[in-house]
């Protein structure tokens, strides 16, 4: 079954995005980028501005799914509130398209797509254009970060699938 998959990275000043197809076991790549928001507006346009791009995005690219990194900070508290509140924002927006959502921490992400749950940012990079059949490594980092987001997902969906056709969903 084709499935097009959301990847989301959450930030408040720039959250990446990643979509993908996923056409039996092959993963492909379908766009990426960023949503960035202005330093100096205001959280609450800011998270205004992120919803309704998601929106945009959702109606353009009609993904099943939302994929979306769990947070993981231990330093500053600050940034971990807002990236938490765009996180909560595209959240909203996936549920409110009525996409399936579902949340993997960073070690996941890097268990799935490295094999190694300590892999860095660039052993990551590397194997999302070497998965993808890009030519270059994505830029931003937040967008090559979503689209391995969206790749966990694929490599799970096979079992997920299996998972719920046996619980008879």
């Amino acid at each position: 079954m084709d499935r097009v998959i959301l990847g989301i990275d959450p930030g408040i000043a720039r959250m990446g995005y990643g979509v993908v197809k996923l056409q039996g076991n092959q993963v492909r790549p379908v766009t990426y980028g960023c949503i960035e928001t202005p330093a100096h507006t205001p959280v609450p346009s800011r998270l205004q501005s992120i919803y309704h791009e998601l929106q945009d995005i959702i109606a353009t690219y009609q993904p099943s799914v939302m994929v979306v990194e769990e947070l993981f900070f231990n330093r500053n508290t600050t940034t971990a509130f807002t990236v938490g509140q765009a996180r909560g924002v595209a959240l909203l927006a996936g549920v409110e398209s009525g996409l399936e959502t579902q949340e993997y921490t960073p070690i996941q992400v890097k268990q799935a797509v490295v094999g190694y749950g300590r892999a860095d940012k660039k052993q990551i990079q590397e194997m999302v254009r070497m998965l993808l059949g890009l030519t270059s490594i994505p830029k931003p980092d937040d967008a090559a970060d979503a689209l391995a987001i969206a790749i966990t997902y694929a490599h799970a969906a096979p079992m997920l699938d299996k998972t719920n056709s046996i619980r008879g969903r």
